[in-house]
């Protein structure tokens, strides 16, 4: 008898099989880079793959993540053609007989809608970290079933600090370290939103027992069991040592994370959820950190405000007051009109005994009407053309000339980067601790827009650029880096010419 040649689909021990164990209502899979989490969530849709009805959709932001050379759809061929499964590479879809998967992207917030209406019993998300908390939980009003199959979400993420999921696995993640905690890995935790809050427990009676001012109404008048109304969730790490398969193949890949320095092998080797990485960082991690943990005191020689300005919006009105390079007060206002604006610098300038001169406003948009009211003044204007480097002198051939930035706001902020590096500036306790909305202090905001700062590729001209206000927007869920921008304007009274002394307060 001829023997029998099978192929043998299975996860391996470890992360791969604790991830595909799980009885939890959402699991997120984070971890090491070269653990399998990509495989993990295409073995989800084969688990159901003949029950008729059965449809799954596995998301990645961009279209062109799920083309690319070894994403998504290539490693899809890799397992679903063992099964007979019909690829339709037009649409990004396999059709397994029974049962139906479909790969898309949410490059847009917009794009969650497209979405409106469907019934998903299996919803999967790869790089979790790359989408906003509103596409996820969007979509999980699409995780529906009528097949039979309880309807269950899967995603997988490496390690980002400062990333919405960060706070939404919190429980499971060492605080101090950075470090999943071993006891809680696979453990479940029960869950309910409410708005933009998360009410959790251990389990789905103490969930409801706390939320039950939401639940209350909707239960009354539905009839629905509030259990139907909990979440189980829980958060499994992994190594790459797991991956036995991956180190046996190509052993290679584990030498280049080891080549990698602290930093980088830090959340891509051991997975640490303290730490942020890119090369495209305006500003260096650690030193930022450096701006509210330095010991040491910085010169106060003058006094000088910043302010990025907002009226009625989304975006917030922030003042920032500087002795020197010291942040040492601040003002967030939520909403306000044209005199709320005059009045709120005009009171900042009072206090602190800061010159008309030093005083430094966004002239774009809704600022510019500031000019007619505070005489002396410097208008900031983002896209202006960039300022000579004060520090050159007649000898040097750039003298007096711009410097070779796109525009005044990637000039500041570069600058700004680099005078961060050099501990030059400090965030005045007080101001820290001071609460920048109803969820976050000053210091955390800082260092949630810190990572939406990045350098973009040089323009055909070679000069330095900064990544577009959208693309930041993205990284910190459609929201404006006002804070960022009031800082970085700081910089602005170290450039080029300054007008003549006007004190007025």
């Amino acid at each position: 008898m001829a023997e029998s040649n099978h192929n043998i689909i299975r996860p391996q021990e470890g992360y791969q099989l604790d991830f595909a164990s799980t009885s939890a209502d959402i699991c997120i899979g984070g971890g090491a880079a070269g653990v399998g989490k990509t495989f993990s969530l295409l073995l989800e849709p084969i688990r159901h793959k003949d029950v008729p009805g059965f449809g799954s959709v596995i998301f990645r932001r961009t279209n062109p993540q799920i083309r690319n050379e070894g994403g998504l759809w290539d490693t899809s061929e890799g397992l679903y053609n063992l099964l007979g499964a019909n690829p339709k590479q037009s649409t990004l879809e396999w059709d397994f007989g029974q049962s139906k998967l479909k790969f898309s992207h949410l490059e847009h917030e917009k794009n969650i809608y497209d979405w409106q209406g469907s019934q998903i019993p299996f919803i999967g998300f790869d790089e979790l970290t790359h989408f906003t908390k509103k596409m996820f939980f969007y979509l999980l009003t699409r995780n529906r079933s009528v097949c039979g199959v309880n309807p269950y979400v899967r995603a997988t993420c490496n390690p980002d600090p400062d990333s919405w999921v960060a706070e939404f696995i919190s429980w499971w993640i060492d605080q101090e370290t950075g470090f999943a905690i071993p006891e809680r890995r696979g453990v479940l935790r029960y869950l309910i939103v409410d708005g933009d809050n998360y009410i959790w427990g251990d389990s789905k009676e103490e969930v409801i027992e706390k939320g039950w001012h939401i639940l209350e109404e909707v239960v009354n008048r539905s009839g629905i069991d509030p259990n139907e109304f909990v979440k189980s969730v829980t958060f499994i790490g992994g190594s790459i040592y797991d991956n036995k398969e991956l180190l046996k193949e190509n052993p290679a890949y584990l030498g280049n994370l080891l080549a990698q320095d602290k930093d980088v092998q830090a959340a891509l080797l051991h997975s640490n959820w303290k730490v942020v990485l890119s090369d495209n960082d305006i500003y260096n991690y650690h030193s930022f950190l450096g701006m509210f943990n330095n010991v040491y005191d910085i010169p106060h020689d003058e006094r000088y405000i910043t302010a990025d300005i907002a009226l009625e919006g989304s975006d917030k009105f922030l003042i920032g007051c500087w002795y020197g390079r010291e942040l040492m007060d601040a003002s967030v206002i939520d909403k306000s009109n044209g005199k709320e604006v005059i009045d709120a610098i005009i009171s900042m300038a009072k206090n602190h005994r800061v010159q008309n001169k030093h005083i430094c406003y966004d002239n774009d948009g809704v600022g510019g009407f500031v000019e007619g009211f505070i005489q002396g003044a410097i208008p900031f204007h983002n896209g202006g053309t960039p300022l000579p480097n004060p520090e050159l002198t007649r000898e040097d051939p750039e003298f007096n000339k711009p410097e070779k930035y796109e525009h005044l706001k990637a000039q500041c902020y570069y600058r700004s980067g680099k005078n961060v590096d050099k501990g030059l500036y400090k965030i005045n306790e007080r101001v820290a601790n001071m609460m920048y909305d109803d969820k976050m202090t000053i210091r955390q905001r800082f260092l949630h827009e810190r990572k939406a700062i990045k350098k973009d590729k040089l323009d055909q001209d070679k000069k330095l650029c900064i990544i577009k206000k959208g693309e930041m927007k993205t990284k910190l869920n459609g929201q404006s880096p006002d804070l960022m921008d009031m800082f970085m304007m700081r910089e602005r009274f170290d450039l080029g010419e300054k007008p003549d002394d006007v004190f007025v307060f």
